[in-house]
């Protein structure tokens, strides 16, 4: 497994590209914690520093030239961590210049050959598979063997390829806005 100074290194030292596969209908991060509560209470968006600085690193980069993007694969009608996610997750990184795409399972196909896996793919040099237990918790990285990294290519371009922007996705999906269903779940 990497270290987190391993896996740190790999953000600092990509220089084109970023792209990040996400497959999971939750991630438990502590630090998402208090932000959740709020989020299910039905309090205002706040963004903590530490969320901001992640953004605005990311943000620099991407002023800088650096392509960061991502691609979540996931199955409507999505669980209540997801709407989290999108709500206060991706309508707010793609403010910062983040792309975020949709692969709705549900509205269409997942290509053949993609698996379920988390991985970041860095400028198509490497790959970081990334592991989590039945609760979303990460457990680690790894890095994969180069004779892998065809294969990690060809997943990133067959799901880009039929993923939707996030922004639409979320536009055809306003059931999932905290306004139209928290006060239905009392």
């Amino acid at each position: 497994m990497l270290s987190e100074t391993e896996l740190e290194a790999l953000f600092d030292k990509f220089q084109h590209a970023a792209f990040r596969m996400e497959t999971l209908p939750r991630y438990t991060v502590g630090s998402e914690a208090e932000r959740l509560r709020r989020y299910f209470a039905g309090e205002p968006l706040e963004i903590e520093s530490g969320t901001r600085e992640w953004l605005e690193f990311m943000a620099a980069e991407i002023g800088s030239g650096k392509r960061w993007h991502k691609v979540h694969i996931l199955r409507s009608p999505i669980s209540d961590y997801l709407r989290f996610e999108c709500e206060w997750g991706y309508a707010v990184s793609t403010e910062y210049g983040q792309e975020v795409l949709i692969l709705d399972e549900s509205e269409r196909p997942r290509p053949a050959g993609i698996p379920d896996e988390d991985f970041w793919l860095f400028d198509d040099d490497a790959v970081a598979r990334l592991h989590y237990d039945a609760e979303g918790r990460f457990l680690g990285a790894e890095l994969a063997e180069s004779a892998t990294l065809p294969a990690y290519r060809r997943y990133r371009d067959l799901a880009l390829e039929v993923a939707e922007p996030f922004a639409s996705w979320w536009a055809r999906h306003p059931e999932y806005l905290r306004e139209n269903w928290l006060d239905s779940r009392s």
